[in-house]
């Protein structure tokens, strides 16, 4: 099941993140940092935060908001599986549910934004299995030789 973040999630997540051995404390912090906004505060629409939820354990999240100054461009800003629960197709599921949630609210694209890094193949890969194009890369964007790579997903009306 895929529903809305609540507080009680919140340990949760930072648990698994912690676990993920791509993610560096900063990126772990940065990642808390939008769980936070949005359990603390549910009215805002910066940041919806879903969780998958099986059997009670939380098994993975997504964050997607808004590009501000845009009127239908939707940014995922994170989207991550417990590690301890790999390729249960949790993260298809994840992103299928994001789609749609940006969808409903009339969305032109999808973003995503991902690192060059050896460490990151695997979620490039999994943008480009979910028929994500690569719109845009900067070179040396993170640091020297860790180039900034943006996939997109069109959705056309």
């Amino acid at each position: 099941m895929i529903r809305k973040l609540k507080q009680a999630d919140v340990p949760i997540i930072e648990k698994f993140l912690g676990k993920v051995k791509a993610f560096s404390e900063s990126e772990v912090s940065v990642a808390m940092e939008l769980v936070n906004i949005a359990a603390n505060n549910p009215e805002q629409t910066d940041y919806n935060v879903f969780v998958y939820e099986n059997s009670k354990k939380i098994l993975g999240y997504y964050c997607v908001g808004k590009r501000p100054i845009t009127d239908a461009v939707y940014d995922l800003y994170w989207i991550v599986t417990n590690p301890e629960h790999p390729k249960k197709g949790i993260g298809k599921s994840l992103l299928t549910h994001a789609e749609e949630f940006v969808l409903s609210k009339n969305a032109r694209w999808l973003l995503a934004e991902t690192s060059s890094k050896d460490a990151y193949a695997a979620a490039r890969n999994f943008y480009l299995r979910n028929h994500y194009s690569i719109i845009a890369e900067i070179n040396d964007f993170y640091s020297v030789g860790d180039n900034l790579m943006v996939f997109g997903k069109f959705f056309s009306k």
